[in-house]
């Protein structure tokens, strides 16, 4: 066994042995991995081996393509058969709303290149007459996919990884990671089977690395607590059954290929065929979390006792669905943990507070995104960017308020909705409310109705009534909550609107090195003490990293301000970068500021009117002219009793302020700023409007425009960008080119119907580029988008199509900014 290697692979499952492959196929060949019993004895033994390619996540498809692709080379590289049976995936609609489901996934895949069909219930009866059909609208069919031997899969994997050079350790038993001189330092012990328990034997082990990885399922927790971090990685119970043969399929089987893997969605089950009988895979509501503190050390390849009761309504559904199987008895069952994180994507990418540490956890559908996992993360460390935006994957998403309570509950409710509809404007409700601001409240009572970033409550649209029902409202077309954001952006546009922004991150990054640092971190010049600016931090590769608003408050002292949804995630960013740096620049303090400020967006043409009443000046009347309080500067003013740095900008387009002021004076002033604004009819407004109106100039939205896949040029950033200077990335940025270019696009779409940020766009017949984002707009009258083309239909004038419900619609490349371009409205006197 080594006692040095470049990078160690800890968990010898579907997961881990795909890492170990796809690092020694990188050149990484020094690369140990760590497997505490026999691979596959965690939970890929017990997984069903289904390979999906349906989701809505962009990057999560690119992964399950992956897979998919690479699975289908093994047996030519290693001389094992993988077990994938190629037989297709049909996935049933009972509804209209589950068909436009299919719809506006179906986008999302043609912007990948998944093939797929669409069926009728005619064409699933002819093809497949076992399955009842009267009460279906319709499918969608995959081709290229199927299932897979889990176990299969694994060893060939990881003979593949061997070939090239990994070496495996079997019973090892990871007790430690520590970091020394610069290294990690896993400590564990050989692990012996006496009477069918891991007895530890006399046999310690040691190896130094420069990286360690973590892929252990349903030890994850245990995992992250040995480098002092907790990941919301909690198993939940999965059940299923495998029924005797049935003689219907049998003799179907006579004259058929094997029968494709159904999904009845609106029944919460998958099924497929197994030695002439069916496993039904049921999502039922009510499956329990389990290990909520842990994998007790006795438990290895064991299952828990089938719970028949929990599952009886889906078993039901299925003999609905295939009537032959109704006399058909169970043959085995099995009841394994599985684990889920709060939003069903795994745990993929740097660990919080440390070097060259890499999580790979919390995997539900471990076995369809094992092999893309193993490939993008290999990028990841490797090359230091994968070609895909890995940031829906980042266990920094999470903070340090993530609880154990908090993941077990919102674990059990992903689990009972693999199934449920994905609405775009879904927003669950397990654990709900956490993280208020003192506002909320308030803001309930006007009867706002709440989503959450980062796990706070934060309003998304504001109803005309208490009783109104969101979950109701909710659709793949224009749903209920539609004409009240309407109403919001127009208030905006021809009025003044109050939006709550608390949940911004934000930091205080100050101390002798902190401008070099800035400097040197960002690609746009830093501003002027009193100024702000819009800038970007890049990875190596030249890709947009963060997006932060910075503020300069003294020589050495600013105030960034950057996306919600990425507390966490920027401020592991920015504490590891300043460490980094400090030896060349001097000290560097970072403080994470994000829950002691409140924020207040208030924008459109009368807001000084609503303003000027509550600022304590010398002359009220000027303190918020253009010549004392010009655009893109910031001040400390006070706005009754409540001191607040106002910030010139709003990311609606509008003249308008961002008012941060301390928490702890949030419901003074709002009660403030309402009374001051009911005489100019002051409109509360949520961020469904927000992010309608930030199209209409432009504006990107980090996470969905902006991403680890595009530089800032590419983006269309250019003016954010100082070519003067040198900054982290700038080479390889400029050595990138322009490979797509970011366009905005307004659209004669359907009446029903606006863009989700998900659909394909389409010229001269074929796909040239995807929407990343949508929605409309009311000073145009009609849908608009922000996108990525190839560089030549960039072009303002170019005719493109968008695809939403599946048909094609007109849309046309328009200006930066289609709404007032000259920024006039926005640097409007008064």
């Amino acid at each position: 066994m080594k006692t040095h290697a470049r990078a160690v692979v800890v968990g010898g499952g579907a997961v881990g042995c795909s890492i170990a492959y796809h690092l020694a196929k990188a050149g990484w060949t020094d690369t140990v991995l760590l497997e505490r019993d026999e691979l596959t004895s965690g939970s890929t033994w017990h997984a069903a081996g289904l390979l999906p390619l349906f989701n809505m996540s962009y990057a999560t498809t690119h992964i399950h393509d992956y897979s998919v692709k690479f699975y289908k080379t093994l047996e030519a590289e290693t001389g094992l058969n993988a077990g994938f049976s190629v037989v297709g995936n049909l996935r049933m609609a009972q509804t209209q709303a589950r068909m436009d489901e299919y719809m506006l996934y179906a986008s999302t895949a043609e912007t990948v290149g998944i093939p797929f069909e669409w069926l009728k219930p005619g064409d699933i009866k002819d093809r497949w007459p076992l399955v009842r059909t009267d009460d279906l609208l319709g499918a969608i069919y995959h081709p290229t996919d199927g299932y897979i031997n889990p176990a299969d899969v694994t060893q060939a994997m990881a003979k593949g990884a061997r070939q090239r050079g990994v070496e495996i350790v079997r019973k090892a038993q990871v007790d430690s990671f520590h970091r020394e001189g610069g290294e990690w330092v896993v400590r564990g012990r050989i692990m012996g089977d006496r009477g069918g328990n891991l007895i530890a034997t006399d046999e310690p082990f040691e190896i130094r690395c420069e990286h360690v990885i973590t892929a252990t399922g349903n030890h994850a927790q245990r995992t992250a607590a040995m480098i002092g971090c907790y990941i919301p990685a909690v198993p939940v119970e999965h059940q299923y059954i495998v029924t005797e043969p049935d003689p219907a399929l049998v003799e179907f089987r006579k004259a058929h290929g094997e029968h494709p893997v159904l999904r009845d969605a609106d029944a919460k089950w998958y099924v497929r065929e197994e030695r002439g009988g069916w496993i039904l895979g049921p999502y039922e509501w009510g499956a329990p979390a389990c290990f909520k503190f842990g994998v007790p050390d006795s438990f290895r390849a064991d299952l828990f006792p089938l719970d028949l009761e929990r599952i009886e309504e889906e078993y039901m559904s299925m003999i609905h669905r295939i009537p032959s199987s109704e006399h058909v008895g169970l043959k085995d069952d099995f009841n394994g943990p599985i684990c889920y994180t709060p939003d069903g994507n795994p745990l993929v990418g740097p660990a919080p507070g440390v070097e060259n540490f890499w999580f790979a956890e919390g995997f539900s559908f471990g076995i369809t995104a094992a092999g893309g996992t193993g490939h993008y993360l290999a990028q990841l460390i490797t090359e230091g960017e994968a070609e895909i935006d890995m940031w829906a994957l980042d266990p920094r998403r999470y903070g340090k308020w993530v609880n154990r309570e908090y993941a077990t509950k919102k674990n059990e409710e992903c689990y009972a909705h693999v199934f449920i509809l994905h609405h775009p404007d879904e927003e669950r409700e397990a654990a709900r409310p956490l993280r208020t601001a003192p506002s909320y409240d308030r803001m309930k009572a006007r009867n706002a109705q709440f989503g959450q970033v980062n796990g706070w409550e934060r309003p998304i649209y504001f109803a005309n009534t208490p009783d109104f029902d969101d979950h109701a409202a909710r659709s793949f077309r224009r749903g209920g909550w539609w004409k009240f954001a309407e109403a919001e952006a127009r208030a905006v546009r021809e009025g003044v609107g109050l939006f709550d922004a608390t949940a911004f991150t934000k930091h205080i990054i100050k101390g002798p090195g902190a401008t070099a640092f800035l400097d040197w971190l960002t690609c746009n010049r830093l501003p002027k003490v009193g100024r702000i600016n819009l800038t970007y931090a890049l990875t190596d590769a030249g890709t947009v990293r963060t997006e932060l608003t910075i503020v300069r408050l003294a020589e050495d002292e600013y105030y960034c301000v950057t996306a919600g949804a990425a507390q966490a995630y920027d401020h592991d960013y920015l504490v590891k970068e300043a460490a980094k740096k400090r030896e060349e620049f001097g000290w560097i303090e970072i403080q994470d500021v994000s829950t002691q400020w409140g924020v207040f967006a208030i924008a459109g043409p009368k807001t000084r009117e609503v303003l000027r009443p509550l600022v304590v000046d010398t002359d009220p009347a000027s303190a918020l002219s253009n010549k004392r309080f010009p655009w893109l500067s910031a001040k400390t003013i006070d706005l009754g009793m409540c001191p607040t740095l106002a910030i010139r900008v709003a990311y609606v387009g509008e003249l308008g302020w961002e008012l941060h002021h301390p928490i702890e004076m949030q419901n003074y002033l709002f009660d403030r700023l309402m009374e001051a604004g009911e005489p100019h009819g002051l409109k509360l407004c949520g961020s469904r409007s927000m992010n309608w109106l930030r199209q209409e100039k432009s504006y990107r939205a980090f996470g969905s425009d902006l991403g680890r896949d595009a530089t800032p040029l590419e983006s269309g950033l250019h003016r954010f960008v100082d070519t003067e200077k040198d900054f982290r990335g700038k080479a390889a940025m400029e050595r990138t080119g322009i490979r797509a270019a970011c366009i905005t696009v307004l659209i004669d779409g359907p009446d029903d119907t606006d863009p989700w940020g998900k659909e394909a766009l389409l010229a001269d017949g074929r796909k040239v580029g995807r929407l990343t984002s949508g929605g409309y707009s009311v000073h145009f009258g009609k849908q608009i988008g922000i996108g990525y083309v190839e560089p030549g239909y960039a072009t303002v004038g170019q005719k493109l199509k968008v695809r939403m419900l599946n048909e094609l619609w007109d849309a046309e490349v328009v200006e930066e900014s289609p709404y007032d371009p000259t920024n006039a409205t926005i640097r409007k006197d008064g």
